[in-house]
């Protein structure tokens, strides 16, 4: 069973190869993405991994968990559901009047 990462407060350079090569010390990597911003395409800091199995997932919280790389301490357990957000993604820019 795979188990999908949150990893949080990563240096804004780190892209979805690095942060892939990051988790494969642990384990087989199915997927990784650094979260960008929509409008500035630049990193938000924070991304996504999913492990090919939860031993290894486990392995790579306990080994990289408030790690310090490229000089920030990440962030790592696992990621909850996404949450739906009210509003129906108009955004609240100036919609229909």
């Amino acid at each position: 069973m795979a188990m999908k990462l949150y990893v949080g407060n990563l240096n804004y350079q780190v892209t979805n190869a690095s942060l892939e090569g990051l988790f494969a010390e642990f384990g087989a990597v199915r997927s990784a993405q650094v979260v960008m911003d929509r409008e500035t395409g630049r990193s938000k800091g924070f991304g996504f991994v999913e492990m090919a199995d939860d031993n290894a997932a486990r392995a790579a919280i306990e080994g990289l968990h408030d790690r310090e790389v490229d000089g920030r301490r990440l962030t790592v357990n696992e990621a909850r559901p996404r949450e739906e957000r009210p509003g129906g993604g108009r955004g609240g820019y100036g919609g229909r009047r």
